[in-house]
């Protein structure tokens, strides 16, 4: 029995957006980085880092590591995040420089 295109297409998709978020899990891994950087660096869409990050929020697997001004945008007051657990913040105080 044949599988519906359809249902092949979503396979597929799930596949690409899991590839996506290790690909972005790894991103903030390696240093804290704010989802512009990630963006530049990996290639995936801000929407998407977006939506990765928020469900890792929900499971405390991605943590702010201070806020900062974005080295690309220029803007102020932007998460730097790392989902490396040995850089997370001991404290609920996120440093601000």
């Amino acid at each position: 029995m044949k599988t519906p295109t359809h249902h092949r297409n979503r396979q597929h998709k799930d596949k690409q957006f899991e590839g996506q978020m290790k690909r972005v899990f790894a991103a903030f891994y390696s240093q804290p980085k704010t989802m512009l950087m990630v963006e530049r660096e990996t290639g995936i869409s801000r929407s998407n880092i977006c939506r990765y990050v928020s469900k890792w929020k929900k499971t405390d697997s991605i943590k702010i590591i201070k806020l900062c001004v974005c080295p690309i945008s220029k803007r102020g007051g932007v998460q730097r995040l790392s989902t490396n657990p040995e850089l997370f913040p001991t404290s609920n105080q996120i440093k601000l420089f």
